[in-house]
């Protein structure tokens, strides 16, 4: 039986149930990450005993499947977008913008399909805008392309945020502080197409770049994409 599945047990003596559990576990995680989820730490926070959350939750994996399935609620569209490539670039756009505001989220993204209500209906929502777009194969791997370019895309944006904390330097700070030794090293010659593109290439933020590499990930699904012939 599934955390989705099972009954939650009465809520005496402290008011308990799995809504308010995963409330002060999302709140953990944005404060410290996962490594400042635990079950204790959640009882603590909400004035219980740790044992009373075993009644709720088997395991901290079930907790996180909780966590991810209450952070899909904001990724899911308000409304069906216009088309399939509205959907999915909703989709990478909403889960990004999530992940900013839970980073822990980064951590967690990629693993098994979410089953969760809130997954589900994400996942219901942008499969239903590619119906009749190809074969269910093709849709499928459309998804997971467009997808597995926007959770590596997540993670090094959120990998580079956690940087610029542990190091106190920003980005162009970091870029400073090893620039010397960089020009050493393209002076000599051996690198000519790293040269260029460092001399030559055009600095984007974070944002600029994730919606460019999306629009270009979509451009080639779109080749895939073709309605059956009647």
């Amino acid at each position: 039986m599934t955390v989705w599945d099972r009954p939650e047990p009465p809520t005496r003596p402290v008011p308990l149930d799995r809504e308010r559990i995963v409330a002060a576990a999302v709140a953990l995680a944005d404060e410290g990450g996962l490594d400042a989820v635990s079950l204790r730490k959640v009882a603590g926070r909400l004035g219980a005993g740790p044992m009373r959350l075993y009644g709720y939750i088997s395991t901290k994996e079930e907790l996180f499947d909780l966590m991810v399935d209450e952070v899909y609620g904001e990724i899911l569209p308000e409304e069906q977008p216009g088309d399939w490539r509205d959907a999915l670039s909703v989709l990478a756009h909403r889960t990004r913008q999530a992940a900013l505001r839970h980073e822990w989220l980064a951590d967690l993204l990629g693993r098994r399909p979410a089953l969760g209500p809130n997954g589900l209906a994400v996942s219901e929502a942008t499969l239903a805008a590619l119906d009749g777009l190809a074969d269910i194969d093709t849709v499928m791997r459309a998804v997971e392309t467009v997808s597995a370019y926007f959770t590596g895309a997540i993670r090094r944006e959120i990998t580079n945020l956690r940087a610029e904390r542990t190091t106190g330097l920003s980005k162009h700070d970091w870029q400073r502080a090893h620039g010397p030794h960089l020009t050493k090293m393209l002076a000599t010659g051996r690198f000519p197409a790293l040269a260029k593109a460092v001399h030559d290439g055009t600095d984007v933020d974070a944002e600029t770049s994730f919606a460019t590499g999306l629009d270009w990930v979509l451009d080639a699904v779109a080749t895939k994409l073709t309605r059956p012939s009647m």
